[in-house]
């Protein structure tokens, strides 16, 4: 894992295409940024990116393949600090904080890097001397699923922002999915959906009541969770569809997957 700052890049999302070889770029990755508009140095003139860099096991070798490896995440952990990245962006408006009520109660699910936009949320309201600190009222609650305790990305930053509560009463909450050293209600590996099931009835309750929830990180993350919210949906009598078209009609349903 590598943060990188990188200068004049403010907003939700960033592209880069790199050169190599023949000098013919290739096509544009998007990656979520990972500090707030106002950058982690305060002055907007930076953006932080978590980036994992891409390998591939090969089994002949029993280690990774040289010759196999992601293109743009190897580029960039690779570049050395100073170098100059062609980028474009920002884009998207998919991962935004809802600005309109300052007790809005956020709930973001995260796996890995998908991590990445909530770091900008959390800075934003709890870490930075900003409007948007002083004014917040909510809860931010957020779910992180990753392996092992070692995996878990920006804790410390978590837990600052946990023992610091706006002045309004606005709160930090965690709670991890460790799939390799927790298991879930039926006793297999603890992922992303069975901490968010854990707490079905609240998360609902919180989005009736007009909470935004935001899924990122890798798009198999999805279908897991989506079959969890059909069988709380089922248990509780609601129609499941309608249901999720009601939080999309309203705006409170987001998700970046990649």
């Amino acid at each position: 894992m590598k943060l990188l700052l990188l200068s004049s890049l403010l907003c939700s999302a960033s592209a880069f295409s790199p050169a190599f070889g023949d000098g013919k770029p290739h096509s544009v990755r998007l990656y979520s940024i990972a500090s707030s508009r106002y950058g982690d140095d305060m002055t907007g003139n930076t953006a932080s990116l978590c980036v994992r860099r891409a390998t591939y096991w090969c089994e002949e070798l029993k280690a990774d393949d040289p010759a196999k490896k992601g293109i743009c995440s190897n580029y960039l952990c690779d570049t050395a600090p100073g170098a100059e990245v062609k980028m474009t962006g920002p884009s998207g408006k998919v991962m935004l904080m809802p600005e309109e009520d300052p007790k809005t109660d956020l709930i973001m699910v995260a796996t890995g890097t998908g991590i990445a936009p909530y770091r900008g949320f959390i800075r934003r309201l709890f870490m930075e001397e900003t409007p948007a600190r002083e004014a917040y009222a909510g809860e931010a609650w957020l779910f992180l699923g990753v392996a092992n305790s070692d995996a878990l990305l920006y804790d410390d930053e978590w837990q600052e922002a946990k023992a610091n509560p706006t002045a309004n009463g606005g709160k930090l909450r965690l709670d991890y999915a460790l799939s390799r050293e927790a298991t879930n209600k039926k006793g297999g590996k603890m992922y992303i959906q069975d901490k968010v099931e854990e707490y079905a009835d609240e998360v609902f309750t919180k989005l009736d009541t007009g909470a935004h929830i935001y899924f990122c990180g890798l798009k198999g993350m999805m279908p897991g969770i989506q079959d969890m919210l059909k069988e709380v949906c089922a248990g509780k009598g609601i129609d499941y569809d309608e249901w999720l078209g009601g939080l999309k009609k309203n705006k409170q349903w987001h998700v970046e997957v990649y």
